[in-house]
């Protein structure tokens, strides 16, 4: 039996579609719940109880993703109106200037879109299990939704306080906060190994994946920043525990008895730019280039973090060969003397290994 079939379906037998089990007004019933109301107002009755212009109005629900309504249709509620009055508050106590506003609405956005189609198809599919899809529906958008919006909020809150105290810990220590580690990890031969699995099957293996390297990530204080595919972009305020990450994971992956999958990672240390939570700049580029040239199950490092565990410059290094870490480091770098890396010809590249 498969994850689409009920318990008494016949082999072979295919869910019917959700438009067959739902009511024509099914999202009807669900508006007032979803959206706090039942949509009345049309976009130029917002604009005007809000004291927004409508272009502005516009410009922000487009930037949010939102689909556009013409003149006429009652698709809003009073929560667009308070949403509206909020954004203008923000803009005019000078937390949100023309520069920050486009960025920070179309990333609430984008991260909310995403979000939300995880959580919507989650609840589709326990609805649609059940005997009746619109009840079952019904109560989870009643009782579910608020504490899903309780848990975000609550997430996010400790999200502000661990970034604010790590930027003041930063900040006390004297340390130049524009300064980080940037490690990438990839999955070694992710096409030739996704080939063979059910698409349950690939996705259990991914987040089974994510969720490991979430552990290792955070038990050494670093940061998740996103995921491109099978890959993965990590960041630390410090190199020594960016090293520590990556090799733990290229060894979990080297260890016939660990599920983890072979991976190969890249780590460069540096001035990085950092903006609406994602970072850029030549470090992340160099990170990206140093993973896609390291073979499974290595680590590759660049100048940056090289002189970082080290303590010494790179000139003072005599070429190739091993080259322990700083007093006490439990890892050792080994000069790769050629290396063709796109867009960088002249980096200076050594293979991160632990010391033992």
């Amino acid at each position: 039996m498969t994850d689409d079939e009920g318990p008494d379906a016949p082999a072979g037998a295919e869910r019917p579609p959700a438009e067959a089990l739902l009511p024509d007004d099914a999202l009807e019933q669900l508006e007032p719940i979803l959206l706090g109301g039942r949509p009345e107002l049309t976009r130029r009755e917002v604009s005007e109880r809000s004291g927004v212009p409508l272009p502005f109005a516009q410009q922000l629900w487009r930037l949010m993703g939102f689909a556009e309504v013409g003149d006429d249709v009652p698709a809003f509620t009073e929560a667009d109106v308070r949403s509206l009055q909020l954004t203008r508050q923000l803009i005019d106590s000078g937390i949100l200037n023309p520069t920050r506003q486009d960025g920070l609405v179309r990333t609430w956005g984008r991260s909310f879109a995403r979000l939300a189609e995880w959580q919507a198809e989650l609840l589709a599919d326990i609805a649609l299990e059940s005997e009746e899809p619109m009840t079952t529906l019904f109560e989870l958008a009643e009782d579910v939704v608020p504490m899903i919006d309780e848990l975000q909020a609550y997430t996010w809150r400790r999200h502000v306080h661990a970034v604010a105290s790590r930027m003041l810990t930063v900040t006390e220590a004297g340390a130049d906060p524009s300064k980080q580690a940037v490690c990438f990890v990839d999955i070694a031969h992710y096409t030739r190994q996704s080939r063979t699995l059910s698409e349950e099957e690939l996705v259990a293996w991914l987040e089974g994946f994510e969720s490991a390297v979430l552990d290792v990530v955070v038990r050494h204080g670093g940061r998740i920043i996103k995921n491109i595919g099978d890959e993965l972009l990590i960041t630390c305020d410090s190199p020594t525990a960016a090293a520590e990450i990556a090799l733990e994971m290229v060894a979990r992956g080297a260890d016939d008895g660990d599920d983890f999958p072979d991976v190969h990672a890249g780590v460069a240390y540096g001035d990085v730019v950092t903006r609406l939570g994602d970072v850029y700049g030549p470090v992340v580029n160099i990170a990206s280039r140093l993973t896609s040239a390291a073979r499974p199950n290595s680590v590759l490092v660049d100048r940056g973090m090289y002189e970082a565990v080290t303590g010494r410059p790179d000139h003072d290094h005599g070429g190739a060969g091993d080259d322990h870490g700083g007093e006490g480091a439990a890892y050792r770098l080994r000069r790769i003397p050629r290396l063709r890396v796109k867009g960088y010809s002249r980096l200076h590249v050594w293979r991160l290994l632990p010391r033992n």
